[in-house]
């Protein structure tokens, strides 16, 4: 069962639902009429337009420009890009993705990556080359080393590069996209200021040692698209929310399997999800329902927020720096937000109040990921479609809105433009980076040129960086060139722990921070007990700041003293009891301990860690026994399960914050046979109540779309789905049949919206 209906932002759900919101009640989904009830003549079809007409139809804002750089036949369905050192665009292609409403041929190896070059430097790209083809709906890639990872699920593949072109090809990892359909996979790969590889949708981080990949557990993240800040902290979103992030370093406290969510983590930092396009859109999953459009037929809030960027360059002027940019191709915009730091907690707001960025009232122009240029510009990777809805839980009525408006051709446009302020002359092509400057653009304003210099340096395994690295330390009063000369000796093995036991007294808190996050890359046997006499200073000296820091990297001196870190954690939580972040991270060290912990610790039971300790022993009470035997009895149920529902429930059924409520447990699973069927096959729309508790947005997407419309699902795949799930985990509950299936279906015939909790309580 998938847990939300508005789709990923390459795969965008267009429910062309016309109608005016004070006519949900009569409206007729068996209607096969192109009802255009309120909209407007200009907004009836959809034309096809070149990329300088496109370009017309924007609205941008005031004192900047958009220029186009590559569009077909130069480019073909693009969904993400990164430049090289030499200012090259390497593009992936997914080309194949729903050729047509039934998704034929969908599993032909046509995608691809491809270079692009600007030869005669004008700025516009003119020069294509095909690096790797023969591709199944590739979605991600990342330069390491001498080559490149390539995300094409469910396998992550390295190749290595010689003269542009892949010479030899490993599996990293033959489950970087375990389960889920292709709306929802990992995707993304960032190469973060840690020196961690991490993925949008994964609960995986990778990084190469020795010769050898290491594949690490992190936290789950986001849905499609990730960024970073200066401090490598991570950005993301889910589709319906318009900014999530980590207050933390992104490689820690992911510790304890009993614990799904931490505080600091999976953080909604935008809570305000409201979006103004200057078209109507119609054409969007729930237009039916009230308050997903106003009165003029125009989306209220995100649907498929994607591909965020923190915009780390100086060229857009001081008030744009550090700023948050989130596509929203549903809407046909790009919004930005404004960040601000207060500690370790950052905090965000809509930088306009009744207006976008940018906006279109072209309807293809698709924004599906955005990017940070060596020149410090704003790059938007438009897919150009005009829908894009994998068949899984494409319906009737969405065919007939396609068959209508002809929105499922042209499938082979695409285009990046960038941003850059108006008075810019029109941009050369980029220049090589100067490989002799490297540890000198680590005091450059912008952030793609720090982290690429950074990338370079670490891939060059050149020990003889030290000193220009140590000299810069000495010499710089710039804190984003200590950090990033700090890292960069982290990767290549060069950082000692004095010199994080130093930064571990720096005055400013940002370097500090910085400091906690290489503690694991230094600790070791020999020395561990230095660092445990600094974090015990800390606690003596109220370094508040610094107290969830101490409780993750706790892990590391239990490794070697386990005694000695755990009156750590006692002290940690008497001390702080009522700070979340803090509280949790004192958990994220007592995987199949935490109820010993709460008998030793001994605290008020008012107090916010002892509610927190209650939650997880409480989550553990409800585990269970192996699904296995159950996967057997249903093994299509099983399989279905890990394509369309684990990737929001959770393998364990127990829920995905930002995505979908628990199974486990869960009433709605183990009760009513005919109220699981009917939310199966057509969905549910929330808030929803399961047990004492309601979820609602943004804890869970706003809806649960049904797949009766799919044919590829037979009543008794549904009844083996529903039988999996009713008796997997701690579920225990009576059979259902494909008899009872039918029964529904023939009930409910012709029915597409969702079912809401009181209609099937009703």
């Amino acid at each position: 069962m998938k847990a939300i209906l508005f789709s990923i932002p390459l795969l965008i759900v267009f429910f062309l639902h016309l109608i005016s919101v004070g006519r949900i009640n009569d409206l007729s989904f068996s209607n096969s009429s192109f009802d255009t009830v309120g909209l407007k003549d200009e907004f009836l079809k959809s034309p096809v337009l070149s990329a300088e007409e496109s370009i017309k139809r924007m609205i941008l804002e005031d004192g900047f420009k958009i220029e186009i750089v590559a569009d077909e036949p130069l480019l073909s369905s693009p969904v993400a890009m990164l430049f090289d050192e030499k200012g090259r665009i390497w593009v992936v292609e997914m080309e194949n993705y729903m050729p047509d409403t039934l998704g034929t041929g969908e599993d032909l190896p046509t995608g691809k990556i491809v270079i692009l070059s600007d030869k005669n430097g004008d700025g516009r790209m003119d020069d294509r080359k095909v690096f790797l083809d023969s591709l199944v709906l590739p979605r991600a890639f990342s330069f390491y080393e001498n080559g490149i990872l390539v995300a094409e699920s469910p396998n992550l593949w390295f190749y290595e590069i010689s003269n542009d072109k892949p010479v030899s090809k490993v599996l990293v990892d033959a489950k970087y996209a375990e389960g889920g359909n292709v709306e929802h996979q990992p995707n993304g790969l960032l190469r973060a200021l840690d020196n961690w590889i991490y993925s949008a949708k994964s609960g995986k981080r990778y990084r190469k040692h020795n010769g050898k990949w290491l594949i690490e557990r992190t936290h789950f993240r986001g849905q499609w698209g990730i960024s970073q800040d200066d401090y490598g902290r991570l950005f993301y979103n889910n589709n319906s929310e318009n900014l999530q992030g980590d207050y933390f370093n992104p490689g820690l406290g992911a510790t304890n399997e009993n614990q799904p969510r931490l505080a600091g983590f999976s953080e909604s930092i935008i809570k305000n999800n409201r979006v103004f396009p200057i078209r109507q859109t119609p054409g969007v999953n729930r237009a039916y329902m009230e308050g997903i459009l106003d009165d003029s037929l125009k989306l209220l809030n995100f649907t498929a927020a994607c591909g965020p960027v923190i915009f780390n360059s100086k060229l857009f002027g001081d008030s744009y720096y550090g700023n948050a940019f989130v596509a929203e191709p549903a809407g046909n915009l790009i919004k930005r937000n404004i960040l601000s730091n207060s500690g370790y907690v950052v905090n965000g707001k809509l930088a306009y109040s009744d207006r976008e960025f940018l906006a279109s009232t072209d309807e293809r122009f698709r924004p599906v990921n955005l990017s940070l240029g060596p020149d410090g510009a704003l790059y938007i990777v438009d897919m150009y479609r005009g829908i894009i809805q994998h068949k899984t839980y494409l319906t009737p009525y969405l065919k007939r809105q396609i068959k209508a408006r002809d929105l499922s051709n042209p499938l082979n446009f695409g285009r990046i433009y960038k941003i850059v302020p108006k008075e810019l002359k029109r941009s050369k092509s980029v220049k090589y980076i100067d490989d002799k400057r490297l540890v000198q653009q680590f005091e450059s304003s912008n952030g793609w040129l720090r982290n690429k210099a950074q990338q370079l340096i670490v891939d060059s395994k050149n020990k003889q960086f030290e000193k220009p690295l140590r000299d810069l330390i000495k010499s710089s009063e710039n804190p984003l060139a200590l950090i990033h000369s700090f890292w960069a000796l982290e990767g290549l093995a060069l950082l000692k722990k004095e010199d994080v036991i130093a930064l571990l007294k720096h005055s400013d808190w940002a370097i500090r921070m910085q400091a906690l996050g290489l503690v694991p890359s230094v600790i070791n046997k020999e020395y561990y007990k230095e660092f445990l006499a600094v974090f015990r200073s800390m606690l003596v000296q109220n370094d508040a700041l610094s107290a969830p820091y101490i409780g993750f990297l706790n892990a590391f001196i239990a490794k070697y003293d386990p005694l000695d870190a755990r009156q750590l954690l006692i002290d940690l939580a008497k001390k702080y009891p009522n700070n979340s972040f803090t509280a949790d991270a004192v958990i994220s060290n007592l995987a199949k301990k935490e109820a010993e912990f709460q008998k030793e610790l001994a605290a008020d039971t008012s107090t916010v860690i002892s509610k927190r300790l209650k939650k997880v022993i409480d989550d553990l009470s409800k585990k269970s026994e192996s699904t296995v035997d159950v996967a057997k009895e249903y093994p299509k149920g099983s399989s279905l399960f890990r394509s369309i529902c684990q990737t929001c429930h959770g393998a364990d059924g127990n829920g995905i914050n930002g995505l979908a409520p628990p199974l486990n447990k869960s009433d709605w699973v183990t009760g009513d046979k005919s109220r699981l069927i009917k939310v199966i096959l057509y969905g549910l729309a929330g808030p929803i109540k399961i047990g004492d508790k309601v979820y609602k947005s943004p804890e869970i997407s706003g809806e649960m779309p049904g797949i009766a419309s799919n044919t590829s699902f037979s009543d008794e795949d549904i009844a083996q789905v529903a039988n999996y799930i009713r008796n997997s985990w701690s579920n225990k509950a009576d059979k259902v049949t494909k008899e009872s299936v039918s029964e529904i279906r023939g009930k409910y015939k012709g029915r597409e919206k969702a079912f809401t909790e009181v209609e099937l309580n009703q």
